[in-house]
């Protein structure tokens, strides 16, 4: 009974780790997105003007192929979870890709 156990519990967990990877190619399809412009650019976030609206984005991104280094004027479009913090800049921090759209 404990190795049947022990089985599907591992089973579980593999399907949990499996279904938990997220390619460029799914986020890409799948998440929400935003295009803007980079205004500004800091070592933990860049600060984005999209539809004439400030947002703050985290380069703390989940896929580490994506993009993290970029320069004022660069068009980026940035893949999240949809949600954005309502302050002054908004705040997207939970980012899972960037990508440069258009260079400086």
């Amino acid at each position: 009974m404990k190795k049947i156990t022990a089985l599907f519990l591992t089973m579980i967990l593999a399907l949990t780790v499996t279904g938990c990877n997220r390619t460029m190619n799914s986020v890409i399809q799948n998440e929400p997105n935003i295009t803007g412009v980079v205004k500004q650019t800091s070592n933990d976030s860049i600060l984005i003007v999209s539809d004439n609206m400030e947002y703050s984005v985290s380069l703390d991104v989940e896929l580490k192929d994506s993009m993290t280094n970029f320069s004022v004027g660069d068009e980026v479009v940035v893949y999240y979870d949809g949600m954005v913090a309502e302050s002054y800049p908004m705040q997207i921090n939970k980012v899972y890709a960037i990508t440069l759209k258009t260079p400086a």
